[in-house]
């Protein structure tokens, strides 16, 4: 028998043990983890991408799985975390429109509705959240206010607001605690 053929045992191959155990614990549990993933996505064709981002992902880091512990518990927190970042960069990604669908009275009404002199962030802080929270956000120093706004409105990570800022992402995680804190304690006093 050749040793290079597929199936034939290697004594110097410690990766053909880890790729069997996955084959033989991890790959079984794909279907559970198809349904969990439906619920999920509301979408089938959704859950089979997420499912196989999750399979992928754990094969890399099966080196990583403590043996004897709760194999089907670390598979859905992989899919868990998969989902959650699948969410995100959605939410960072502009929206798109066909330009079949851009009219010019399409146009006309949204440049009548617009805000004139107003900011993008403006706008966007006075369109999700209410008049305390969005005055206090605007009297914060303009170093909290950004690292507040980046983090919590836009959902980016301490290393994309770093950076959008140009500052360390030890910086910015000390600017959003701070901001933060400034924020509660406008916002819980009587004032």
């Amino acid at each position: 028998m050749n040793p290079l053929e597929e199936g034939a045992p290697t004594q110097a191959d410690p990766c053909a043990s880890s790729r069997d155990r996955f084959q033989r614990d991890a790959i079984p549990l794909s279907e559970k983890l198809l349904r969990r993933a439906v619920g999920m996505t509301r979408n089938h064709a959704d859950a089979e991408d997420l499912v196989q981002e999750t399979m992928i992902n754990a094969y890399r880091g099966f080196h990583t799985f403590q043996q004897g512990t709760n194999l089907n518990a670390w598979l859905n927190r992989i899919m868990t975390n998969a989902y959650i970042n699948t969410y995100r960069k959605t939410l960072r990604q502009p929206m798109s429109f066909s330009m079949d669908l851009i009219s010019a009275e399409l146009l006309a009404a949204q440049s009548r509705h617009a805000k004139a002199g107003v900011s993008a962030e403006d706008q966007a802080l006075s369109g999700t959240l209410d008049a305390a929270l969005v005055t206090a956000v605007r009297s914060l120093p303009e170093v909290f206010r950004d690292a507040v706004y980046y983090a919590d409105v836009e959902g980016l990570s301490y290393n994309e607001i770093a950076e959008i800022t140009g500052a360390e992402p030890g910086t910015v995680m000390s600017r959003l605690h701070r901001g933060r804190r400034r924020l509660r304690a406008m916002l819980s006093s009587p004032a």
